[in-house]
């Protein structure tokens, strides 16, 4: 299966709102996730307390919810604005 991409590696059209946060697709997914977490990083969103825990800002939370969110559940949310 040599030369097949895999889901991660396909680039993937991005929402508005994921554009807004992390700039224009497409993107691969796994340039999404890396560019979430620069963003997260950036701004210190990241739970003081607990580290798996996001703290979303209004920018991130147009993509992932105003809620506190685990970052395993925040991959799944992040997935729902990709075409």
């Amino acid at each position: 299966m040599a030369g097949t991409t895999n889901a991660l590696q396909k680039p993937v059209q991005l929402s508005g709102e994921l554009e807004a946060l992390i700039g224009k697709g497409p993107m691969t997914r796994a340039q999404v996730t890396s560019k979430v977490w620069e963003y997260i990083k950036a701004h210190g969103l990241q739970d003081s307390k607990d580290k798996r825990q996001i703290n979303p800002d209004a920018k991130l939370g147009a993509v992932i919810g105003k809620d506190q969110i685990s970052m395993f559940k925040m991959t799944a949310a992040v997935s729902k604005h990709l075409k």
